[in-house]
Order: C-alpha cells, then structure tokens, then sequence
C-alpha cells in the first residue's frame, strides 16, 4: 500500500518504523515544523522528521495545511492509497482526508468515545480508569468520531506512567494499524464498511481529553492523597509543587495509610495540620506531607537547578522543617 504518514512525537515513530519495515510503501512524511527546544535556541526536528530523514523517506513540514492549496495539490499528485494519522498535532480539514483512495485512518490511545481529544492518556490515569486501549478508527471532521475498525484494551498497572503507559500504547498502536492497514488491503476490491464498528455511547460514556495546560501541572495539596498520586503520575515527570519559592517537579510518592503509619512505628507530629504540610521524616526515605485524606511519603523530587534527588539527599536538599507549609 502507498501511505502518507503523518505523526510528530516519539509516540508515532514505532508505527512509522514497523509499517515501513512490512514493505508498505511510505511515500512522504508529514510532521510539524522544527521548533526551538533548547536553551540555544536551536531548531530540532520532531521525533518522526529524524527517524524519516535518517530511512530516506521525503518529509514535508507545512505550518499551515488549511485552505494551503499548494501543499493540497502536492498530496493529490502523490496518489496516496491510506494517509495514517498518529498525534501528528493539528486537525486535517476534510479537503484532506478525502484524498487517498482508501481514506485517512487514526491511531488512538484510547477507548472511545472515552477520551476523545488532545490528551487521552494523561487523562485517563488522572480519572483513574481501570483500562485503556487504542482504537484504529476511520477519520472524519469530527474530533476522534469516526467509526473504529481494530481496538484492543489493556489495564493500566497500579503503578503506571505517563512514561511506562504510553510506551506500551505506542507499541500497540503499531500493532493494531498493521493489523488494520492489511485488513483495508485485502478488502480494497468490496470495501471494508462491513467491518466498521460504531463508537460504544454505553458503558462508556463520552469525555473530552482537553490539552493539558500549565496550571493543571501545579499539585493542590488539599485535595485526597489519591488524586495527587495521580496527577504525578498522569503527568510524570512534570508534577509540581513551589517549596523556597523554588519550582519542585515531584518524581515519586507514595501514600501512607493511618495502619501502615502504626505498623512501622513512623514517628510523625499530629495530624492535626491542614494540607501541604510536613509532619515528619523517615530516614533513608523521604519527607511526610499531609494532604485532604493520607498523608503521602515524597520519595524523588528534583528541585531548581539540581538533578533528581532522593532519600536523605532530597531531606538535605530541602532541609525542611516539621509544621512547614509545602508550598509558598
């Protein structure tokens, strides 16, 4: 098949890789232009520009694909049988998806309708879904609606990722488009409608994965000791919190329940604190912060202008103080 793959991150480079290596022909590459991601402010291609330069594969970087009738045109003399679309960063007008022969296909990392949108994976681990999955779906105007050809779900692991998880969904995403991509090819000649399944409205109901932003990056210690957990999770590893009116990106945590608290005899002050503050330390292992419900065990942090620290080289770092407000 002639594809045109479109994708930015390292998330899409495994789907790139493994449909390249299955002898499909990947015609071009289309990727999001190449931004200032250093202090030097040197220009750095995507993920997917370096791995299709590397194969010799044409990439093209237009910064605008709407109503950009040379770059339209460009696409329609490809003559293109699938275009494939992994987190490539902006939505493709239909003009666009009706050009390959046998339409435009998406990768993604979610059950949908759960998590329509920009950040699925985040979002899931921040509701605290049991599962995930990815779905190979049919693109159309609308955001992440169109009908799903292949899906498959995995559990999320108690103790997942943004990093671990989306790793793993990476890997099933190219497993699933090769699936789908060879399914579409032995059923060009009668189509492959017969094989679309609509969007599950129940029991999953629909949600909207909005972008992640800067605000939502800052830990509230007064909500629960399990919402926290997984934002840092979620958000691995940019969760943070002020402390010295220095930025703390916390790594790792780990919540202490009221039994495990006794049954290790740790020696803290009262509960009797509002949120955001330590209560105590556990040498060898980290600071006691309290929150709405448990308190939490801050385990790894990095701190301003450090590296990753942890144990008793954080409690130096911060050199806090029991009844300290973690946060200014």
């Amino acid at each position: 098949m002639r594809i045109i793959f479109w994708g930015t991150p390292e998330y899409s480079v495994k789907s790139l890789e493994v449909l390249k290596n299955f002898d499909h022909d990947i015609v071009a590459v289309i990727t999001q232009p190449d931004k200032k991601r250093s202090r030097g402010n040197k220009l750095i291609p995507s993920p997917v520009k370096e791995y299709a330069t590397n194969e010799g594969i044409p990439v093209f970087t237009p910064e605008k694909i709407k109503n950009n009738i040379q770059f339209i045109r460009k696409l329609k003399e490809l003559s293109c049988d699938l275009f494939i679309v992994i987190a490539y960063g902006k939505i493709l007008p239909k003009e666009i998806l009706d050009i390959p022969k046998y339409k435009s296909w998406n990768a993604h990392a979610s059950l949908l309708p759960r998590w329509r949108g920009a950040a699925p994976i985040q979002w899931s681990i921040l509701e605290g879904d049991e599962f995930t999955g990815v779905g190979i779906m049919k693109m159309e105007e609308g955001l992440d609606t169109g009908d799903v050809l292949v899906e498959e779900q995995i559990k999320i692991e108690s103790n997942e990722n943004l990093q671990t998880l989306t790793k793993r969904l990476s890997h099933l995403s190219s497993k699933l488009l090769l699936k789908a991509v060879t399914e579409i090819e032995k059923n060009k000649n009668r189509g492959i409608n017969h094989l679309l399944k609509k969007q599950i409205d129940y029991p999953r109901k629909i949600k909207y994965a909005r972008m992640i932003n800067k605000a939502d990056f800052l830990i509230n210690w007064e909500n629960t000791s399990t919402d926290i957990y997984r934002k840092i999770s979620a958000l691995y590893p940019r969760a943070s919190s002020t402390f010295k009116h220095k930025n703390i990106k916390i790594i790792k945590i780990k919540i202490l329940t009221t039994d495990e608290i006794k049954d290790n005899n740790y020696k803290i002050v009262s509960n009797k604190f509002e949120p955001g503050f330590i209560i105590g330390f556990i040498e060898n292992e980290g600071i006691i912060i309290t929150t709405k419900t448990d308190p939490i065990l801050l385990l790894e942090a990095k701190i301003e202008g450090k590296r990753v620290s942890s144990k008793n080289q954080l409690i130096q770092q911060l050199n806090p103080v029991i009844g300290q407000k973690f946060s200014d």
